[in-house]
């Protein structure tokens, strides 16, 4: 079964719902600042501890430098997904289990993180994360997949195309922000995301 993840958490509301749907993976953004999404890691903190412990927190970042990669796990996530450069130091200073998230225009790297035990994911996103933009999925086709790390589809999906992405991509996991927002952009709506999960689980 295909599982879901819904990134872009920002309020005890959105928590909620998230238990109430009962997805697998929820992802918090951190530490990129000019994302509307952004949170303080005290209130990733909050956040963290009213989410439903059988849900696996993600601190979803940008680049981080090592000593935010420890704040990240001292605020209690053991997870993180990066997207760009991975801070050296990052796999003997912490315990965090990585998602290595690749933009359409970084794929080409996606080799030289295969080996890597620690990185648990790959993500490939739009070129312009959060942007709720998809991208041409015939890309990924040529892409390795191994056996023992989840491969993760995100960029632009919503309850309108994620079926269609699972039947084309057939990913471990999809991962939705924008296509499951209220219209105004701010927080997430409760029956897109109901809508989207019936979807995915059919």
């Amino acid at each position: 079964m295909t599982k879901i993840k819904i990134c872009g958490l920002t309020s005890i509301n959105d928590v909620e719902l998230i238990n109430n749907n009962k997805v697998e993976y929820a992802g918090f953004v951190v530490f990129v600042p000019k994302s509307k999404r952004n949170n303080d890691l005290q209130n990733a903190g909050v956040l963290l501890n009213s989410l439903d412990k059988n849900i696996t927190a993600v601190a979803v970042t940008i680049s981080p430098d090592i000593d935010k990669a420890i704040a990240i796990e001292k605020a209690g996530f053991s997870f993180i997904q990066i997207h760009g450069e991975v801070p050296e130091g990052l796999y003997e200073r912490t315990g965090l289990k990585v998602i290595k998230a690749f933009n359409v225009k970084d794929i080409s790297f996606f080799d030289k993180f295969l080996g890597n035990d620690r990185i648990v994911g790959f993500l490939f996103d739009a070129r312009k994360p959060g942007s709720g933009k998809t991208f041409d999925w015939n890309v990924l086709k040529e892409i390795k997949r191994p056996d023992n790390k989840l491969f993760i589809l995100a960029g632009g999906l919503d309850k309108d195309n994620v079926k269609e992405a699972i039947d084309f991509v057939n990913p471990d996991m999809v991962d939705v922000s924008s296509g499951v927002e209220n219209d105004n952009g701010i927080g997430k709506d409760p029956i897109k995301i109901k809508a989207f999960v019936s979807e995915v689980r059919g």
